[in-house]
């Protein structure tokens, strides 16, 4: 029987609970692109309504106020609009540029300072989110067969592009009802399920599978982390098994890191490294050459994206950027410079002023939550979530995508306020 602590308690958990468990039918009717920015909004609302405006209530009866990594969140992404203007207005781009990227703000960079805005004021308990998963787990293993059937059945690669693409967006893909795909050249099928693309498909079960491990029972954690792990294997995306390799070690590190027998264990191993060394540096050369080549033409396209970002970034724009992304030329198959990385894309797009602004925050969120991570359950969690950002950062585009990774946003700020408790309990204590 289950425990009320898993059951949501407020209308934010309700929410978050009843939109996560919506996946598969939102992806149906090509919803999630409208979804994540909107549950975004809303729940933002509901932070400051709780911590400004509730009226009738002594200002020491309202919510907390967050911690200050996540103000450093919210002036970082307050400083992604300003720069969009400013490199708006540089580069000439009209109002009516001006407009669009302004919404794509809204639905992009914004919500990566909303989520953990909420997640800090809104009590949203991980238990929650943790079933939520593992709930939608459980329709995900029911699903995966007829996504395994479907390119050998002969069904089409993509069903329908819904309606709703009408409202806009970077492309039709987000909005597609997609089975599978087949890689070029080779004609081997590849699942992104209700992402916009394999590769992203990777990242969201990554980081399911860390919110399933905050699930307490055993049937929902095992349902939750299987179907994670079915994705992630599904995608066929090499960084999803890169981040699953070193991201669960190292939380697991962290968890034992005060037991003096892991430290003492550590030193033969240390020993042997430095004995070694060379040998394992040879190694690792050699499975970073293997990575690249496992899918050749997608690391010279990525690579080509980031020199031609980077190039015309330092000659054209080094402070403010370009403003809009542009299509690359055909060498990268016209795809969107600097679309593979964040950093490249904001350095195009935002110029050395947009970087900081997302680097700051980070920076900070992972330095906090590192040291929580030695403590609490909660803390391991939000550190290994912006561990999985900062690494996904150099590999995709996290604007991009945070209206399908909400969940880890929302994570990352639950955890910034429990990190902020225990240090006032601590304080208090000494």
């Amino acid at each position: 029987m289950a425990s009320s602590a898993d059951h949501p308690q407020n209308p934010a958990e309700r929410l978050i609970g009843a939109v996560i468990q919506s996946t598969w039918l939102l992806w149906l009717v090509g919803g999630l692109y409208i979804a994540g920015p909107a549950l975004g909004w809303i729940l933002a609302g509901m932070a400051a309504w709780a911590l400004y405006s509730a009226p009738g209530r002594a200002p020491d009866a309202r919510a907390a106020s967050p911690d200050w990594v996540i103000h450093t969140w919210i002036a970082g992404m307050a400083a992604m609009l300003l720069i969009l203007w400013i490199g708006h207005t540089t580069n000439a781009l009209g109002l009516a540029t001006t407009i669009k990227s302004t919404i794509g703000w809204a639905k992009g960079w914004a919500l990566i300072a909303l989520f953990p805005f909420a997640g800090a004021v809104l009590n949203i308990r991980l238990e929650v989110i943790a079933r939520a998963v593992c709930k939608l787990g459980v329709q995900t293993l029911w699903l995966i067969p007829v996504f395994l059937l479907a390119p050998f059945v002969g069904l089409p690669e993509t069903l329908w592009v819904s309606p709703l693409s009408i409202i806009g967006g970077s492309g039709p893909e987000y909005f597609a009802v997609t089975l599978y795909t087949l890689e070029p050249g080779s004609g081997v099928p590849r699942w992104q399920f209700f992402a916009p693309w394999s590769p992203a498909a990777g990242m969201i079960a990554v980081i399911y599978v860390i919110l399933a491990l905050q699930e307490k029972h055993l049937g929902w954690r095992t349902a939750g982390i299987t179907a994670a792990v079915l994705i992630a294997l599904l995608s066929q995306s090499r960084l999803a098994l890169v981040a699953l390799a070193v991201i669960l070690p190292t939380i697991w590190a962290l968890r034992h890191g005060s037991r003096p027998g892991l430290w003492l264990a550590a030193v033969p191993v240390i020993l042997l490294a430095g004995i070694f060394g060379g040998a394992l540096i040879d190694w690792a050369q050699q499975l970073v050459a293997d990575f690249s080549s496992a899918r050749a033409d997608s690391s010279r396209v990525r690579a080509t994206l980031g020199r031609i970002a980077i190039e015309r970034w330092q000659n054209e724009a080094p402070w403010f950027g370009h403003g809009i992304v542009e299509a690359g030329p055909h060498l990268v198959e016209y795809m969107p410079i600097g679309s593979h990385h964040s950093w490249y894309g904001l350095l195009f797009v935002k110029g050395l002023t947009g970087a900081l602004a997302l680097a700051v925050p980070m920076i900070a969120t992972i330095a906090v939550l590192g040291s929580a991570a030695l403590s609490s359950a909660g803390g391991r969690c939000g550190f290994a979530m912006i561990a999985v950002m900062a690494l996904y950062s150099f590999g995709e585009n996290l604007e991009m995508l945070a209206y399908l990774v909400w969940p880890a946003w929302v994570a990352i700020g639950t955890s910034l306020a429990e990190a902020r408790k225990l240090r006032g309990a601590t304080g208090a204590s000494a």
